[in-house]
């Protein structure tokens, strides 16, 4: 899996609101996507209800192989989170692509992403 393996998740990405990728890595074990949210957004904790509702607990018998969580270095040395907080998806199976996450993502959340109104706010 090179780079070009997360183009569909980035695209998708990049159309979600508060949603701004910034890296994307692959190990032996899978794969990991970092992004910023804009927490002054009014939809970013809506954001991050649904990721982590999709990708850390959509069913509690077929589990997807993703985590979504927050990541910080050590905020007494850099600054607050609206500069420093990130989010990241992390992929234990390198059999689960980023596009196969894109496909859950864009599956189960508002459609289409990009239009406010159809996030319930």
């Amino acid at each position: 899996m090179d780079d070009r393996a997360f183009m569909t998740l980035l695209g998708y990405l990049h159309r979600v609101p508060a949603v701004e990728p910034i890296s994307q890595g692959v190990e032996s074990s899978g794969w990991w996507l970092k992004l910023t949210l804009d927490i002054e957004h009014e939809l970013a904790w809506h954001v991050v209800q649904e990721f982590a509702y999709v990708l850390n607990g959509l069913s509690l018998t077929e589990r997807l192989p993703t985590v979504f969580k927050p990541v910080s270095p050590p905020p007494y040395l850099n600054g607050g989170p609206n500069d420093y907080l990130s989010w990241v998806i992390e992929c234990e199976s390198p059999d689960f692509s980023p596009g196969t996450c894109a496909d859950w993502l864009e599956g189960r959340l508002p459609r289409p992403v990009e239009d406010l109104s159809q996030w319930e706010t």
